[in-house]
């Protein structure tokens, strides 16, 4: 299953929750997991690489790459049906190299937060990713919310992301989320992001779940 984790805006915590869900899917779930970092930041493939210098025992693969070697890639990930491939997209829509990458996904999940510039950056992500891959689901999670949030606020918006996907549960801002590595993630975020993934989970990639 090719799953895509992006948003155009920065900071709404993409990559963390890429990790977060594949040591999820990985540790949790017993499954086999890859990781393709195309974020130009490369901040999971830096973590993955600094982790193997400590010598500690890889849980899933990471790949740096390119996007414009993702149809190879893509062709030999996907040989294996019970595989997952978690996708870390680049914060910039506009290149077209991404249109192949979209194309083929099975689930996009965005991470965005709640205040005006994440939410203008998450509907035009949205409408993006609708006009290349109209078959595909889209997950958003509200992610590192602070607890001043407004009800009023987060209704509002959730109203108007509910058009394109599902919201997930929340998953609140701790100052834990800086230590999560490839390897290790502080116990104490367990309570903290499982209500949303386990939500993601039963809703697109267990087998009960929506195709």
């Amino acid at each position: 299953m090719v799953i895509l984790l992006g948003n155009q805006k920065g900071g709404a915590g993409k990559s963390t929750l890429c990790l977060l869900l594949a040591y999820y899917l990985s540790t949790i779930k017993k499954a086999k997991v890859t990781v393709l970092d195309m974020d130009y930041q490369a901040s999971v493939s830096g973590k993955f690489e600094k982790a193997k210098i400590l010598e500690n025992e890889p849980i899933y693969e990471v790949i740096a790459s390119d996007l414009k070697y993702y149809p190879a890639l893509l062709e030999l990930l996907t040989q294996n049906s019970q595989e997952f491939v978690l996708i870390d997209l680049p914060g910039k829509m506009d290149d077209d190299l991404l249109i192949p990458i979209i194309r083929s996904a099975e689930l996009i999940i965005c991470p965005f937060n709640y205040d005006e510039f994440s939410v203008d950056s998450t509907v035009l992500f949205s409408l993006v990713c609708k006009e290349i891959n109209k078959l595909s689901p889209i997950v958003y999670v509200p992610n590192r919310i602070k607890a001043t949030v407004k009800y009023e606020t987060k209704e509002e918006v959730d109203k108007v992301l509910a058009r394109f996907g599902m919201v997930s549960p929340n998953i609140s801002d701790r100052i834990d989320f800086q230590r999560v590595g490839t390897v290790h993630i502080p116990a104490a975020l367990i309570p903290v992001f499982m209500p949303a993934l386990d939500f993601i989970f039963n809703a697109h990639m267990s087998k009960g779940g929506s195709p």
